[in-house]
């Protein structure tokens, strides 16, 4: 054996998202379209709200992103992202999309003091974002896995030992060695 998988080998490793938005992709069904718009929609909301958009603009992103996932679906590739972290992405995309188009600048010098904040925010945040990135590459593949299942898939510590076939206590272990180990990785990143 060469040890490639056959794709129905791959698909059982799949999360039950990620099979949904292929069936959108491949056939694009409407179901699994709905099931991925009820899945994602208000985890998309809270998401946006935490990031402190308001309540409409929450909305109108989760709408424009879950919109551009139906028509983008053929460009999603399970080999290169989960169905999360590609859905998230897009949002992501659209409320910076969004904030560019409706932020004005203001005549004042006081309105140009707080676009200098946002600004010094944003690189802040940029910077953190490279740097959390940089350090979950640095996880071991196991750990990274049962992270980005609990934190961007939504999925419970019981529904990632069912999906994954392992015991809870093990998915525990290795959602709390991955995050004392993300701790300990950021925070040698900040030193300078």
């Amino acid at each position: 054996m060469d040890g490639a998988q056959s794709a129905d080998e791959r698909g059982t490793a799949l999360d039950s998202q990620t099979r949904l938005l292929l069936a959108v992709r491949d056939r694009r069904d409407r179901a699994a379209f709905a099931a991925l718009f009820a899945f994602y929609a208000p985890r998309l909301k809270a998401m946006l709200l935490r990031g402190g958009a308001g309540d409409a603009l929450a909305e109108d992103v989760v709408q424009d992103t879950m919109l551009t996932v139906w028509r983008k679906a053929a460009q999603f590739d399970p080999a290169r992202a989960t169905a999360s972290a590609w859905i998230y992405r897009i949002a992501r995309n659209r409320q910076i999309d969004i904030f560019r188009r409706e932020t004005r600048p203001l005549p004042d010098d006081a309105g140009r003091e707080e676009q200098e904040k946002d600004a010094f925010a944003s690189v802040a945040l940029a910077e953190q974002v490279h740097r959390l990135r940089a350090a979950l590459r640095q996880l071991p593949a196991e750990q990274r896995a049962v992270l980005e299942s609990a934190y961007l898939d939504g999925l419970s510590h019981g529904d990632i030992a069912r999906a994954k076939g392992l015991p809870l206590g093990t998915v525990k272990s290795r959602i709390r060695l991955a995050m004392g180990r993300l701790r300990r990785l950021l925070e040698n990143s900040a030193k300078p």
